[in-house]
């Protein structure tokens, strides 16, 4: 399987941008962007504003997904969500250990791993994030870092589900930093990533959507996604501009 059989996904995270009011038409805009027919589009807003943009996003082709998750399925964990209360939001996808929670929130390989198995159990879609920062990549450590990263979710992964798993590879270094990864550097950490899967379940490998983060812009979307192993983008600071999203949907064909 080639990146032309997987669906290309496009994900913008909205992260702790944009009031309820401003969520929804954010999302309505994007919604009326052309999205082509083998093109999946999701948009993650704050928590406070998952049910009003799920409503406002009803009958479009756009996904909606959260920014995390806890794994536990109720009880006593003030201000955390499970995924089921995600799912009663409208949610279809779930960010996972984006760099941002492991350096802020001390999220950690074993939680990351926790949550993606709550997400998948649950019937969410997990966008599980993984990526060196520069000082790691400055020591010539990014594959092992990206590896182990990997290795923690994927034991906690059946077969089976691998084509319902998106991973999504974000550079620490480039992300919200205007710095990009080259293509081709892009391209080389994400054929690891795919070869690594490869080597521990095989062709299903092939089934997993690996996406691109970190500075991804409309002048650089369609290089990128190019790359034969880069099957979409996760969208940071970009994602807040319906058009300048939009025409990073497009480039996605």
């Amino acid at each position: 399987m080639t990146n032309s059989q997987r669906r290309p996904l496009i994900a913008g995270n909205w992260k702790m941008h944009k009031t309820i009011a401003e969520s929804v038409a954010l999302a309505r805009a994007v919604a009326e962007t052309r999205i082509g027919p083998r093109t999946d589009v999701v948009v993650a807003p704050v928590f406070t504003a998952l049910a009003a943009v799920s409503k406002a996003l009803e009958g479009s082709a756009v996904g909606l997904s959260a920014q995390n998750l806890y794994w536990e399925a109720q009880g006593a964990f003030t201000g955390e969500l499970s995924a089921a209360m995600l799912l009663d939001a409208g949610c279809k996808y779930v960010i996972i250990g984006h760099s941002e929670r492991r350096q802020f929130f001390a999220e950690t390989d074993a939680t990351v791993a926790k949550k993606s198995r709550a997400a998948l159990s649950s019937g969410l879609v997990p966008i599980i994030c993984v990526g060196e920062t520069l000082s790691e990549r400055e020591a010539g450590i990014t594959f092992e870092v990206i590896g182990r990263q990997l290795d923690a979710a994927l034991a906690v992964i059946e077969e089976r589900e691998l084509g319902s798993v998106v991973i999504a590879y974000e550079p620490v270094w480039a992300i919200g930093t205007g710095k990009t990864a080259k293509s081709s550097d892009a391209q080389l950490a994400h054929a690891y990533l795919r070869d690594r899967i490869r080597n521990r379940v095989g062709p299903a490998a092939d089934l997993v959507r690996i996406l691109y983060g970190g500075s991804v812009k409309a002048d650089n979307a369609a290089e990128l996604l190019a790359q034969p192993d880069i099957d979409g983008a996760l969208v940071g600071g970009a994602s807040l501009d319906a058009d300048a999203f939009g025409r990073i949907i497009r480039a996605a064909g």
